[in-house]
């Protein structure tokens, strides 16, 4: 190659237009399942018309981290369709904000749930007949036992 390269014979192939441009250069890669309603892909649906015809088949999709409103779908390594999610329709949503927003709702819910364990240790040390000063004031290491037993709902 660095012979042909060096004779000047050699005129890289560049795509025809600057959408082909565009899908060469979006890097990101990802394999779905189309199903009846659609793609599903970071918690969106995407659809196309064509997608139908190709209901339980694997392909390829490509997308631009900075703009989830649209993945491009490939099939056998072919250019399927662009498939457009609804309720990203007329926004630019970059994936880290997604992201971003995901996880601080997961902060969010665990402390939520590390409140009410804190509650249930309280009223389960009562219920066994240990006295806790104040509810709100023990810590959770007094409260916590050694091991971790799985509790269900009839203890």
């Amino acid at each position: 190659p660095s012979a042909k390269w060096e004779k000047g014979g050699f005129l890289p192939r560049m795509p025809e237009s600057l959408e082909q441009l565009d899908l060469l250069l979006i890097e990101e890669v990802r394999s779905r399942r189309i199903r009846r309603d659609g793609i599903h892909f970071q918690g969106f649906r995407y659809l196309s018309l064509t997608l139908a015809a190709y209901v339980g088949e694997d392909v390829t999709i490509r997308y631009d981290p900075r703009d989830m409103a649209e993945i491009r779908v490939f099939y056998n390594d072919r250019f399927l369709c662009r498939a457009i999610s609804a309720e990203l329709a007329g926004e630019t949503v970059p994936l880290r904000d997604i992201v971003r927003v995901r996880n601080s709702r997961r902060r969010e819910l665990r402390k939520i749930l590390s409140s009410r364990r804190k509650t249930v240790d309280v009223l389960m040390q009562l219920k066994k007949g240990h006295t806790v000063d104040k509810p709100g004031a023990s810590s959770a290491s007094e409260l916590e036992p050694a091991i971790r037993i799985k509790r269900y709902r009839n203890e």
